[in-house]
């Protein structure tokens, strides 16, 4: 029996293979600002992992890396409240952030930075959902097989960056 996302502990690691929704924070701040985002958001983003990255996108591949996550903190409430059950990205969260996801029982995951060609060897296929003009800003849906995930935050607000820092 296969773990769900939101099972996983911090520290633990662990490979994904699903859809993740990409995005960071010109299309958040869009999404969440606009009036007429109610349903939208909530048919998007429901059930769904969000992904911090800007994608380039080739002729022959897309190269994905993660973003540093505490640019999109003011958001991450929202995200819940709309059904995301996990985001991913990269570096540590304020704490505010954190309480949000012990609040909302969700966790914050990680994936490794640096390797963004490596990482786009675990993209199956990408899809634009929403907002072209933005670029690689864009809302994208990717479909990934074997993509490394470690739990940076927990359910419980177990942080293991503030761990990290007591050592």
């Amino acid at each position: 029996m296969s773990l769900s996302i939101t099972d996983h502990m911090m520290g633990e690691e662990f490979t994904y293979s699903g859809a993740m929704i990409v995005m960071r924070d010109a299309a958040q701040k869009r999404l969440f600002e606009s009036s007429d985002s109610g349903s939208v958001t909530e048919l998007l983003l429901k059930d769904e992992i969000v992904f911090y990255a800007g994608p380039i996108i080739t002729e022959k591949r897309v190269i994905i890396g993660p973003t540093t996550s505490a640019r999109m903190d003011k958001y991450l409430g929202e995200l819940y409240e709309r059904g995301v059950i996990a985001t991913v990205g990269k570096g540590p969260r304020a704490a505010p952030a954190v309480e949000v996801c012990r609040r909302y029982r969700r966790p914050y995951l990680v994936a490794p930075s640096g390797v963004a060609a490596f990482l786009s060897t675990k993209i199956e296929r990408i899809e634009l959902i929403a907002y072209p003009d933005l670029g690689p800003e864009a809302v994208y849906r990717i479909f990934v097989r074997d993509f490394p995930l470690l739990v940076a935050v927990d359910k419980f607000g177990n942080n293991i960056f503030e761990r990290w820092e007591k050592r």
